[in-house]
């Protein structure tokens, strides 16, 4: 009994993933974006912020005509 719990448990081991595949969590001002309810027009969605906002980054090209509208 005890063999096979050593067995079972060297098993469990082997199977987990090594460090190598973490990946890394990157901010939203990381990605020099700005956090919003949704995205606005001339800004592009990139990531989740706070699990509810939406993470955008400005345009820099291929703006939509609505961006130049006062």
């Amino acid at each position: 009994m005890r063999l096979s719990l050593s067995g079972l448990l060297f098993l469990l081991l082997i199977s987990l993933p090594s460090g190598k595949m973490v990946r890394k969590l990157r901010t939203c001002t990381a990605l020099k974006g700005r956090c919003f309810f949704g995205c606005r027009v001339g800004w592009t969605w990139v990531a989740f912020c706070h699990n509810i906002l939406s993470c955008c980054t400005k345009m820099k090209k291929n703006l939509p005509p609505q961006v130049k509208e006062p």
